[in-house]
């Protein structure tokens, strides 16, 4: 049965649901969620325009998912991926720096910079060591983690990471992860996510029947790429897995033929001489040699 609702996984969709100039109540209710445990911090938002041009000629372009300013003036920057590319966790790191560097024209003073906040989601996990839904990052001394500064900080939430049910969603943090995560698998929305004006309105902006053709199309392409960029990684992983399993079997053959060779070599000593042995078991001179009598 195809999906209610679009998959807010995809750039295209999540750029619809939180970053369209109309969705700053969804933005804001998400943004609190995520960034503050649901606590009111975040009243009001501005939402940017996610191309982010370098001051300096020759600099990368670079684009974000959703661009906004909040409470003090700092910038948060928002990116959702599907997918674990090659080079991901750098080009994180590049896109806060240049988002906290184009804040500046060229000749103003640096006390004009306000901080910025990257918030990262992926559909996969990032950091296998820990099972921490949402992880920050500063900068920091590196033995008594005393702070540099808070003027750029890395958040992160990794989706497969969040398990509960709907049965077990207790905080508006809980229930936006389950939509964000969920939302494409549900028929309806489940009475306690609808409780919540923002997400019943992000449902309502996330409804298929919403969808110009166009924009069906642009997000069946999308989620086409994201389905078969995952088999070409499932399948590259499996044939290197079964290349590794058959030099295991050969390295496990060869082992078995020297040690072989070294019981029948043992078995010659004081009957043949070395040169001999050698002959009849390929094992070196030096290696008959070295053998228990």
């Amino acid at each position: 049965m195809a999906g209610v609702f679009i998959n807010p996984k995809t750039d295209f969709a999540f750029k619809k649901i939180f970053g369209s100039k109309r969705s700053k109540d969804i933005l804001i209710s998400f943004l609190n969620a995520i960034l503050y445990q649901g606590r009111s911090i975040i009243e009001d938002v501005e939402i940017l325009d996610p191309y982010q041009a370098p001051r300096i000629k020759g600099i990368k372009d670079s684009y974000v998912d959703v661009k906004a300013t909040i409470v003090g003036g700092k910038t948060v920057i928002i990116e959702m991926q599907a997918l674990n590319v090659l080079g991901f966790e750098k080009r994180v790191l590049y896109n806060a720096a240049k988002a906290f560097s184009v804040q500046l024209n060229v000749g103003e003073d640096y006390t004009l910079l306000n901080s910025v906040i990257a918030l990262t989601i992926t559909d996969f996990e990032m950091f296998p060591e820990t099972q921490k839904v949402i992880s920050r990052y500063k900068l920091k001394e590196q033995e008594e983690l005393t702070d540099y500064s808070d003027d750029i900080e890395l958040v992160f939430v990794e989706l497969p990471k969040f398990q509960k049910s709907l049965e077990e969603l207790e905080t508006i943090t809980d229930k936006w992860l389950y939509f964000l995560k969920c939302a494409n698998q549900l028929q309806a929305v489940p009475s306690s996510l609808d409780s919540v004006p923002a997400i019943h309105r992000a449902f309502e902006v996330a409804k298929q029947s919403r969808l110009s053709r166009k924009e069906l199309e642009v997000l069946d392409k999308q989620q086409m790429f994201i389905h078969d960029s995952r088999n070409a990684i499932l399948k590259a992983q499996q044939d290197a897995r079964e290349r590794g399993l058959q030099e295991g079997r050969q390295e496990g053959e060869e082992i078995g033929a020297k040690k072989t060779a070294i019981a029948i070599a043992q078995q010659l000593l004081g009957v043949l001489d070395a040169d001999t042995i050698s002959q009849k078991t390929g094992l070196t001179i030096a290696e008959i040699q070295s053998l228990p009598h």
